[in-house]
């Protein structure tokens, strides 16, 4: 057994489908839950992603070995900050925070450095459409990549006991440093996410829209499936890493103004060479059909 007692703070998808995992692979002997909720957190316990629910930070956190922040990234400033009165003296503390520049931000400005140095920040690149702990699920993790983006002060056997825990639920493991994890997720999660959320929009605002909705195909749903995310969640990530996005936003528009272009002057030759490369690279990228039905991969 890796850990005594785990302290799971925001009991959603995220945390719980965590704290399932390891209880079912043996790897943790009690799971306490905080979320600012109590309905939240008593769903937790109902549902078997905890042992008992905590109705303090404090209380949470009291003789854990590991603790796991799985809340929205502008939620961690507060928290952290209580986090820093009460933490154990040995326990261990990653995140699941979709960006980390932020994150590590707050906890340097919080913690101290002997805490600071026990912090394992991580992303884990896994999730669905919709949060809360019904969603939570043991098998969330198995066959996904979890980033981690370990500090300077950071231990090396520290990082490696986060990674064995990641690895115990099926994850695969990859390290990052912070700047350059912010700067990937901006274009290869951020942005599709933003691009779907102005896509539903966009075509809300049409005065034909019910009939639009009406006659949409496939590709629409495909499209815009993810913009079924937590609102609330992709603000928080949006403005966290809002210099990174708005970059790979600028280079989108670039890229729909020249596709405009083509449009515009009637080159079809130019539209299906255009089209051609897209398809080759998607194709490369994911080589067999079944990868179309995965789910949603959060932050």
């Amino acid at each position: 057994m890796m850990f005594r007692r785990m302290a799971l703070i925001g009991t959603g998808l995220i945390g719980g489908s965590l704290a399932l995992a390891l209880r079912e692979k043996g790897e943790v002997g009690e799971v306490v839950g905080f979320s600012r909720r109590l309905e939240t957190r008593l769903s937790a316990e109902r549902l078997g992603l905890i042992d008992r629910p905590a109705d303090s930070l404090a209380e949470a956190v009291s003789g854990a070995d590991l603790v796991f922040l799985a809340t929205p990234v502008k939620a961690m400033d507060a928290l952290l900050a209580e986090l820093a009165h009460c933490l154990p003296a040995d326990a261990l503390i990653t995140d699941g925070g979709s960006v980390k520049g932020a994150v590590v931000e707050r906890a340097r400005a919080h913690l101290s450095s002997a805490q600071l140095a026990r912090f394992v920040p991580g992303h884990p690149i896994a999730g669905r459409e919709h949060s809360g702990p019904e969603s939570a699920t043991a098998d969330l993790y198995r066959g996904h990549r979890v980033i981690l983006t370990p500090l300077e002060e950071n231990a090396p056997g520290d990082v490696a006991r986060i990674e064995a825990m990641w690895r115990s639920v099926g994850a695969r493991i990859e390290r990052l440093d912070v700047a350059h994890h912010d700067h990937v997720l901006a274009a290869t999660s951020h942005l599709p996410h933003a691009a779907a959320f102005a896509m539903v929009s966009a075509l809300s605002r049409l005065a034909e829209r019910y009939e639009v909705f009406r006659y949409a195909a496939g590709g629409f749903r495909d499209f815009t499936r993810i913009a079924s995310s937590d609102p609330v969640m992709w603000r928080d990530i949006c403005l966290d890493n809002r210099h990174e996005l708005l970059g790979m936003l600028d280079h989108y528009r670039e890229e729909l103004d020249d596709l405009r272009a083509m449009l515009a002057d009637g080159e079809g030759d130019a539209l299906e060479t255009y089209f051609a490369e897209a398809k080759a690279v998607r194709d490369a990228l994911y080589p067999t059909a079944e990868h179309d039905d995965r789910p949603a991969e959060a932050g």
